[in-house]
């Protein structure tokens, strides 16, 4: 079977994505979050090539994958915005970590290679408030004094679509700038100051790569896979990073799951000096009563394989797996849990 056709992501598949593609009987069906898409895709090939069994996830977001689990139209959602411990209880839901990753700023202004340009966090928020309006303003030709920076407008891409993502992106630039915090807030939807609207991490890399002197966000493994501009960033210490491995489980070295109710943890604009500062976890949401306790079992299968012999084929897109001692914490939840 062609996973381009399983995964078909948002981006290209658009409204059709809404209604679930032909599943073969033992496939396991979900939905949600586009951030992870590049490893779930991944591990789905390789899971199919072990035992047989097919992954039917559709890319559509993480608000429209948190409906779909709600309405018991799937066997798992995914989402990069956790729930709140009120919200897994009322939907008498089970919500762990599955992997975690990075977001990067994306830009595609000529002559500007990957790592050249240098964005600090009040600056990307000023540039999402509109009040930074061209690539040759002031705050950003202080932080980069040696790359050539055009008079042109910024073009602002950011999502459409309830996303986990832009949850995350909105949550770092409420961290950094007070008057985001205030004007705009954090949210898997907010109401933007300015910019042009995409659906999928998928739909903001493609529109960004089209669309000269842009800025955008998305998930790291998107700008890597399709060799997008990115751009380093200061941290929270003052360190200007590029985006890498290392950095991103500097940043989650921090994060203390087994003190989280539901596992819900941010891990922006985090403390160190090595810690990349947009890290996030993508979340896995499951009934504890599903409907059909076999197609859950079915999925706790693959995740369960996910976390036993996904960790290198999620290093090489550059997420970060789990650790271990986390794992024992969700395999646990799930069995006290779920209902068998």
């Amino acid at each position: 079977m062609d996973l381009k056709t399983i995964f078909r992501p948002a981006a290209l598949a658009g409204a059709a994505m809404l209604a679930l593609l032909p599943a073969h009987a033992a496939d396991i069906t979900g939905a949600g979050a586009t951030f992870p898409y590049p490893i779930y895709s991944k591990w789905a090939d390789a899971y199919k090539k072990e035992t047989g069994v097919g992954l039917n996830y559709q890319s559509i977001g993480s608000g429209a994958g948190i409906k779909q689990i709600q309405a018991k139209t799937v066997v798992f959602g995914a989402t990069d915005a956790p729930l709140t411990k009120e919200q897994l209880d009322a939907g008498g839901l089970v919500q762990w970590p599955q992997v975690m990753g990075a977001l990067v700023a994306i830009v595609n202004v000529e002559g500007v290679k990957s790592g050249e340009m240098v964005l600090d966090g009040p600056t990307v928020a000023d540039i999402y408030l509109g009040k930074i309006k061209t690539w040759d303003h002031e705050a950003i030709k202080k932080l980069n004094p040696s790359v050539k920076l055009p008079g042109a407008p910024i073009s602002v891409v950011r999502r459409s679509d309830g996303s986990g993502t832009t949850f995350v992106w909105t949550n770092y630039l409420a961290e950094v700038s007070p008057e985001w915090k205030t004007k705009v807030g954090a949210g898997q939807a907010v109401e933007w100051p300015v910019g042009v609207g995409a659906r999928g991490n998928e739909g903001v890399a493609g529109n960004v790569a089209q669309t000269k002197n842009s800025i955008g966000y998305v998930e790291y493994a998107y700008a890597k896979q399709s060799k997008l501009t990115y751009t380093n960033l200061v941290n929270k210490a003052g360190k200007t990073l590029a985006p890498t491995t290392a950095a991103f489980q500097a940043a989650a070295a921090n994060a203390d799951w087994a003190s989280a109710p539901g596992y819900r943890l941010i891990l922006t604009n985090q403390p160190g000096d090595a810690s990349w500062p947009i890290t996030a976890a993508t979340f896995i949401l499951i009934h504890k009563a599903p409907k059909d306790k076999a197609a859950a079992a079915e999925a706790l299968k693959f995740f369960a394989w996910a976390f036993e012999k996904g960790d290198k084929m999620a290093e090489e897109l550059d997420y970060v797996p789990m650790p271990d001692s986390v794992v024992t914490l969700v395999k646990a939840t799930w069995d006290n849990d779920i209902a068998k």
